[in-house]
């Protein structure tokens, strides 16, 4: 039972794995079943050199057809290690409350000492989840004032109101089209609560 649950583990992560890994499995089972071809051949024309190359060939079929689960299953584990490091070190990043990478990972590492050996991912990994909470605060704070903005400049028409609050705001020119689309969904609303 124990190889049954394992075989099924394995058919789950290439199911779950990338479409280009699924498709690396092709040209060896391809190859192992022109190889048992030609094996079933030549033992019905019994010449033994055939027979001693094409098992030799059918051999390493197998084995690469190994390396390649193997591969895919190393790839799988990455993956869940990855998915489950950045989801902690985002809690806790939330947690702390601490804006200095070194003190973050410094940190972590302190209190999930497990992580060590990882220091550069979780390094690469809380660079990125800071990043993305910097976004996410100037994409608010972005908002907040655009919203405020456009309701004072209920007459001027969408272009204007871009070019007036990037004149007011310079640091937001490069959400230009972030602004576009907030602004044209704050005047519909203002249009459409004005006809109710």
């Amino acid at each position: 039972m124990p190889r049954s649950g394992r075989l099924r583990s394995y058919i789950r992560e290439i199911a779950e794995s990338p479409r280009f890994e699924q498709l690396s499995f092709i040209p060896p089972f391809l190859v192992l079943i022109v190889e048992l071809i030609l094996l079933e051949h030549a033992i019905r024309i019994n010449i033994p050199y055939v027979i001693e190359l094409t098992l030799v060939l059918l051999i390493l079929s197998v084995i690469e057809i190994i390396f390649v689960a193997e591969e895919i299953h190393e790839h799988y584990l990455t993956g869940i290690f990855e998915r489950v490091l950045t989801i902690r070190l985002d809690d806790f990043i939330i947690e702390r409350k601490r804006r200095s990478v070194r003190y973050i990972v410094e940190d972590f590492i302190d209190t999930y000492p497990n992580y060590s050996a990882h220091r550069d991912k979780i390094y690469r990994i809380t660079c990125q989840i800071m990043e993305t909470h910097r976004e996410e605060a100037i994409e608010k704070d972005l908002l907040k004032k655009l919203n405020s903005f456009v309701r004072k400049r209920k007459k001027d028409n969408v272009d204007d109101i871009i070019k007036l609050f990037i004149q007011k705001y310079p640091k937001y020119r490069k959400y230009r089209n972030k602004i576009y689309e907030r602004t044209c969904q704050i005047k519909d609303n203002l249009s459409h609560n004005r006809k109710i």
